[in-house]
């Protein structure tokens, strides 16, 4: 199943979401190379998370609207239900 292709904005909103983050690891790395205190250090993984967490419900939620409704308006919903509640229950773990 294709994926539908997403609108400018929403890649942008994604992509600079992504980079944020990735500023953010890189943050961590530095707190750890200059022995800063565990608790600040763990409040920056917390934000990580919660960043990823999100751009995770971005992309779900966008799954189930396009490509899942689109697939059982097809007569395909069947396969395509099971495989997004497999790609729930992976979420819902971290």
């Amino acid at each position: 199943m294709l994926a539908e292709p997403r609108s400018d904005q929403e890649k942008t909103q994604l992509l600079n979401r992504l980079k944020r983050v990735e500023g953010q690891v890189r943050g961590i790395q530095k707190m750890i190379d200059e022995d800063r205190y565990c608790v600040d250090v763990l409040i920056q993984v917390s934000a990580i998370n919660s960043a990823l967490k999100n751009v995770g419900m971005q992309l779900l939620e966008r799954h189930t609207h396009h490509c899942v409704s689109d697939a059982i308006k097809s007569g395909s919903g069947e396969e395509s239900i099971e495989e997004l509640m497999k790609v729930i229950k992976q979420f819902s773990k971290s």
